[in-house]
């Protein structure tokens, strides 16, 4: 619960309450996919590899650039931290703040996943997701989030009194990745960021405005699927929450395992061109 406001509301207060809000960004003038021709090529797909993503853990994998990725529900409710990278430069990472302010709280079909300062491009598409039915339900909750920041050992051993638990989305997506990559655990902990929650239904309440989950409604054979604009590495946590009905970084909660599936196209979808780096000078005013 929130405290009681220590300061006497100014006679004004309704009024300045009243005013109308503003968007942060108008995004009329952002380039928009032509979502239509990607969903064109959908039909052709030719399934080359599958990842598993074990129960409690994470794993890596990769994605040429025209190429297709679902995540995949197998055999229960779970939910999904997904991280991902330039293939060649760990550096440019998604960038869930940006994207959030780009396209909302919850992602879906169209929208784009963008990358870290300086390049500040297109990672992926979303081109499919079998939950879309879902929207948002009466407590303002939805699916595929950019608000949450991923379950971790540190807010937990703070919220525990110093307990120590490392199976959390955080450790998972580190251990992976530093296996993946060769770097040493402590090297590749900074290198894994806020996440897309996959199939996390979440919002904020309205009274006190706190970030909350609810049980995924998730089922075997549900999917959410991108289009991978640039090549990509991806580590995907499958997180310790099961359906997250409950809480997470335990071990009292179902869960299950997740798939990444990859395809290739056989063919680019019409008038695509890999995105490029910001246009930005980079200057900063410096010298101007």
């Amino acid at each position: 619960m929130k405290p009681i406001p220590l300061s006497k509301a100014p006679i004004d207060a309704a009024q300045r309450k009243a005013i109308k809000p503003v968007l942060c960004y108008p995004v009329e003038t952002l380039p928009r996919p032509d979502i239509g021709a990607y969903r064109a090529v959908r039909e052709g797909l030719k399934h080359v590899r599958t990842v598993v993503v074990p129960a409690r853990d994470a794993a890596t994998f990769t994605v040429p650039a025209g190429s297709f990725f679902r995540i995949v529900s197998t055999e229960g409710p779970q939910v999904g931290d997904l991280n991902l990278f330039n293939q060649h430069d760990l550096s440019e990472r998604f960038y869930t703040g940006k994207t959030r302010a780009l396209n909302g709280t919850h992602l879906g079909v169209g929208d784009q996943l963008f990358s870290s300062f300086p390049s500040l491009r297109p990672m992926a598409t979303i081109t499919h997701d079998t939950l879309d039915w879902y929207g948002f339900d009466e407590f303002g909750g939805s699916v595929h989030d950019v608000i949450g920041t991923r379950c971790d050992p540190y807010t937990h051993n703070l919220l525990s009194g110093g307990g120590q638990y490392h199976h959390c989305c955080h450790s998972n997506l580190t251990r992976a990745l530093s296996a993946s990559t060769g770097l040493a655990l402590h090297d590749a902990e900074p290198h894994v960021h806020d996440v897309l929650n996959v199939f996390m239904c979440t919002g904020f309440t309205r009274d006190t405005g706190q970030y909350f989950m609810k049980a995924s409604p998730v089922q075997p054979g549900d999917y959410l699927e991108f289009f991978a604009e640039i090549d990509l590495l991806g580590c995907l946590s499958a997180c310790p929450g099961g359906d997250c009905s409950a809480e997470h970084s335990s071990d009292t909660a179902k869960c299950y395992p997740l798939l990444v599936e990859i395809y290739e196209a056989a063919q680019r979808p019409e008038g695509w061109v890999a995105p490029v780096v910001s246009g930005y000078d980079r200057t900063h005013g410096v010298g101007v």
